[in-house]
């Protein structure tokens, strides 16, 4: 990508696409066309339409997206499916009609079987039943790679898919009905350690396994892809590494500082018992990780704490 392209960053306030912009910038690329949902609804085809034939981007980051954990997959399916095949379907044509270079559609590891073989290849996609607290997200994100792949064999276009695996970071969702696991234990023992409470309550029993990326780290794989990788090929986004979630809780607990007990409800749902991406294809074309997750946690916590005093502040 030449430094004075103008590349558009679809969802540049959240988690993955502030990542990305922040890495661009710091690359030197200066010609970012961002707006915001406010200012563009991605699932108005009409508006997606007007707009790329206004901007005329030349590269696109698809990181847009509707997006959270168990509790939100489960009280607004029809919101994640509906919004998710909306903003991804407009964009990808939109590109299309409009002579887009390149564009990174970016989707989640959950698109895999509930029971897929560990560590979890790109191959395995569409060979099990899904995870189904989270079938219609990942239904959706299925989607959006065939559709990549699709206009790629129809109209010649360069449309690639990467897969990250549970992100976690800078701009993360830290509401507790809505958010990840990492970003709500975070705030959980944070809450628990200033109001002194005794106990802090993690969902499900503790055992199951997951992978975590920090968002930089991310950023970085994904400029990486659209520079150097091409064809229908979709690409594993992660560490290699897991731990289990009551090993997560624990290591939270000391980066918070937190002096009370951890307490597992096996009355809520687990997920997935372990999902553990295969990143051979990535670490082929050249790519690793920087973050270790306890650096990357404590980086989010100060970060959390920073907006926490802001907010309060305003």
């Amino acid at each position: 990508m030449d430094k004075h392209a103008r590349i558009y960053v679809a969802g540049h306030r959240g988690l993955v696409g502030s990542g990305i912009v922040r890495r661009l910038q710091a690359e030197g690329y200066s010609n970012l066309v961002l707006r915001a949902s406010s200012e563009l609804d991605l699932r108005d085809q009409a508006a997606v339409a007007a707009f790329f034939a206004a901007e005329r981007p030349e590269y696109v980051f698809l990181a847009a997206a509707r997006v959270g954990g168990i509790v939100a997959n489960s009280s607004y399916p029809a919101d994640f499916i509906h919004d998710n095949l909306m903003i991804q379907t407009n964009v990808i044509h939109q590109a299309h009609l409009h002579g887009v270079k390149k564009l990174l559609f970016l989707g989640s590891t959950c698109i895999y079987p509930k029971l897929a073989p560990q560590p979890i290849r790109e191959e395995y996609l569409l060979t099990g039943p899904l995870e189904p607290t989270n079938e219609p997200y990942a239904i959706a994100k299925i989607a959006g790679l065939v559709m990549c792949k699709s206009y790629n064999r129809q109209h010649g276009t360069r449309f690639i898919a990467a897969m990250p695996t549970n992100l976690y970071g800078p701009n993360d969702n830290f509401d507790l009905e809505t958010s990840h696991v990492l970003p709500a234990l975070l705030r959980k023992f944070h809450e628990a350690q200033v109001a002194g409470r005794p106990t802090v309550t993690v969902w499900g029993s503790g055992t199951p396994y997951r992978e975590f990326i920090h968002v930089d780290d991310v950023a970085s794989a994904v400029i990486f892809l659209m520079k150097q990788h091409e064809g229908n090929d979709f690409v594993n986004v992660g560490t290699g590494q897991e731990i289990s979630i009551k090993e997560l809780a624990l290591l939270i607990k000391e980066v918070v500082g937190y002096s009370g007990e951890v307490v597992f409800d096996s009355s809520k749902p687990d997920g997935t018992p372990r999902k553990l991406s295969d990143v051979s294809m990535l670490h082929g074309l050249g790519w690793r990780h920087k973050y270790s997750l306890y650096e990357g946690v404590r980086e989010t916590y100060k970060w959390y704490l920073a907006n926490q005093i802001e907010r309060c502040a305003a």
